[in-house]
């Protein structure tokens, strides 16, 4: 019987151990006072610096978020521009501390890369665009159509499924960045752009005459958008994944930028609980009891994001479909906060 106790105490002191040494990623931030968040190279909407240098966006949103839960200052990161070859690589060196850049959660991206994905920002799914001037209306008039694409996405093996399914054939012409590819499907080398439906869209509103192009109707595949970690370190994964969830309960509880300093003098219990007045919810996560405070003083609930960025107060004027609260008929839902 001692053995036994005793080695589960050893199990359970080797185990402590294991996780104080790989718990290091907030000790790391706050040591630099500064996040590193790896963002796309420029996609309204999601993640796009304007002419100085000032990121906005969804995926921007996020970084936001954790920053002001970790510092209570929503300025302190630093934004690395990362091409879809290289988004990967910057989370696995350490170069960046999450990952939040229109990234699909797939199975093999999510048990090969050493990463984690830590939940949805954006539903998804990939479509078409083409020039009005082709009189295409629907994907399946794209038979022996040549196809701009960026290399390291999603999109390469969703666009061979959706032409080997449907019987047609296509050309592929690919590149590594996306502006090289925007630049060549609006110079004519190809018929075709496609991407995730979102992108589209964004794409669109950087071209020279946006109204010359159209976003077929089909959308060819399911692309769960989300931020990624690195394995090893479950407070961080908790942190970055609780940010996100805080953002969508305080839309489902009414919780905004206006008004969240009068709900704190609220006496409901689960607002008490969300808000930090009671319980120490956020000090487990490693954070203050006011995170969430902090989270949507800096960028409002989850509804108030997508707004701005990319729905009906953006120039996307994209609806929340299925981006909409489960409450309303979406899938966005977090579990809670108790």
């Amino acid at each position: 019987m001692k053995r036994v106790t005793l080695a589960l105490s050893l199990a359970l002191a080797t185990g402590l151990s294991a996780q104080a040494a790989d718990a290091q990623t907030l000790k790391t931030i706050k040591d630099r006072g500064m996040l590193s968040c790896g963002v796309s190279q420029g996609l309204p909407g999601f993640s796009s610096p304007d002419d100085k240098g000032n990121w906005t966006g969804i995926d921007v949103d996020v970084c936001r978020a954790i920053a002001a839960a970790v510092f209570n200052d929503p300025t302190k990161v630093k934004f690395v521009s990362l091409s879809a070859k290289d988004r990967f690589t910057a989370l696995q060196s350490g170069e960046i501390d999450v990952l939040s850049r229109n990234t699909t959660w797939t199975i093999s991206r999510d048990t090969s890369l050493g990463a984690n994905f830590t939940g949805v920002t954006y539903y998804d799914g990939q479509g078409f665009m083409v020039k009005k001037s082709l009189k295409v209306n629907s994907a399946l008039e794209l038979n022996s159509a040549s196809v701009c694409v960026q290399t390291g996405t999603t999109t390469e093996l969703n666009l061979a499924d959706y032409f080997k399914a449907n019987n047609m054939k296509y050309e592929v012409i690919a590149f590594g960045t996306i502006d090289e590819t925007v630049k060549a499907y609006e110079s004519g080398r190809c018929d075709v752009f496609t991407d995730d439906s979102s992108g589209l869209y964004a794409t669109r509103l950087k071209l020279t005459n946006p109204a010359d192009h159209v976003v077929l109707p089909e959308i060819i595949s399911k692309e769960p958008l989300g931020p990624m970690v690195r394995h090893g370190d479950d407070q961080w994964f908790d942190i970055v994944k609780w940010t996100l969830f805080a953002m969508v309960t305080a839309e489902e509880l009414g919780i905004t930028q206006k008004n969240v300093d009068e709900m704190v003098k609220s006496d409901k219990p689960e607002l008490k609980r969300v808000l930090g007045t009671d319980g120490n919810l956020g000090e487990q996560l490693g954070l203050t009891k006011d995170w969430v405070i902090r989270i949507v003083k800096a960028v409002g609930n989850y509804g108030e994001s997508f707004d701005r960025n990319v729905g009906a107060g953006s120039p996307l004027k994209i609806a929340r479909g299925v981006n909409a609260l489960w409450s309303k008929g979406g899938l966005q839902y977090a579990p809670p906060i108790r």
